[in-house]
């Protein structure tokens, strides 16, 4: 009997994941096994360009997508936020498991919170969301683009003598790191990428028979709430170098989706919240994307073309 198997990065945090997913499945399919398959992708070769320089989307996803295409895997493991919307041919999100803390947290070995951090303190982040973000709420910060996977991250908060540094807490809860949190940024004040903190399983769209297996390990809520985040993306048709951030939530039958878009130096912004019944997740994050488009989101997804250097062929 094969094995079920599951392309993943190779990142510490992106094999978790993957091992997570892997031990959901495992009581569905044996007595078949599951084991991970390690894939590089051009975001882990090219470790030290900014992500929208080097291509930005689909730079996490897009060698193991082609694994998976070809057959050398039966299904990949994504963090959400770095799956492209527009799905590849031949290939289906099948499962989003339940999802992990969305909000972003401020780490700091120098100051009790963000608020805190005197002006011209250096904050580390690679996200262009979190730098317009930090741009818009605190402008008298300098921000330094920081590269590599949460240990490196971490890591540089010391050698680099920085000030602070802004991750994603699912990352750091999923990885045991959680000591090393200084503040919770509250999501009503600091949105968070789109499917920040889920965990996307992808399966090629002709195996019937894997889909039905997966389908098992969905997670209605969470479905629901990144529909929602990635509906409003997608209709938005946002590049890697907009500034964009969605949250739904649920309460009872009903899911709320609040949306923002900044331009990247942070001195625009427009948000809103669309509030509707839990099945309407799509129409929801279309409608969102629709009202903004009309309030003049237009020039805001204009981004101005990149000033860095272009990224040599075989980086």
């Amino acid at each position: 009997m094969t094995p079920l198997r599951l392309g993943t990065r190779g990142s510490a945090l992106a094999r978790w994941q993957a091992e997570h997913i892997a031990n959901l499945l495992r009581p569905i399919v044996a007595p078949r096994t599951v084991e991970l398959v390690i894939i590089r992708t051009t975001g882990d070769v090219l470790r030290d360009a900014p992500l929208a320089q080097i291509g930005g989307t689909g730079v996490f996803t897009r060698e193991i997508q082609q694994a998976l295409l070809r057959g050398d895997v039966d299904l990949a493991v994504h963090s959400l936020k770095d799956l492209p919307t527009i799905a590849v041919p031949g290939l289906l999100l099948a499962a989003v498991p339940a999802r992990g803390p969305a909000n972003d947290v401020f780490i700091s070995r120098k100051h009790p919170s963000l608020k805190a951090v005197p002006p011209a303190g250096r904050i580390a982040t690679a996200s262009l969301r979190r730098q317009a973000l930090l741009k818009r709420l605190r402008p008298d910060l300098e921000i330094v683009p920081i590269r590599g996977n949460v240990e490196t991250r971490l890591r540089k908060l010391d050698t680099e003598n920085l000030d602070g540094l802004i991750l994603a807490e699912a990352g750091l809860a999923r990885l045991g790191l959680t000591q090393a949190i200084t503040e919770r940024l509250d999501v009503r004040n600091w949105t968070p990428a789109v499917g920040q903190g889920a965990i996307a399983v992808e399966c090629r769209a002709d195996d019937i028979a894997t889909l039905e297996v997966v389908r098992q390990i969905n997670h209605p809520a969470t479905w629901l709430a990144v529909t929602a985040e990635r509906a409003f993306l997608r209709r938005l048709g946002g590049g890697c170098q907009v500034p964009i951030a969605a949250h739904a939530t649920i309460a009872g039958p009903h899911l709320t989706l609040h949306g923002v878009i900044l331009s990247p130096d942070g001195s625009r912004c427009l948000e809103g919240t669309e509030t509707a019944t839990a099945p309407q997740a799509a129409t929801i994050g279309e409608q969102l994307a629709l009202r903004l488009l009309e309030q003049g989101a237009h020039e805001l997804l204009q981004a101005p073309p990149s000033r860095a250097a272009p990224v040599p062929p075989g980086g």
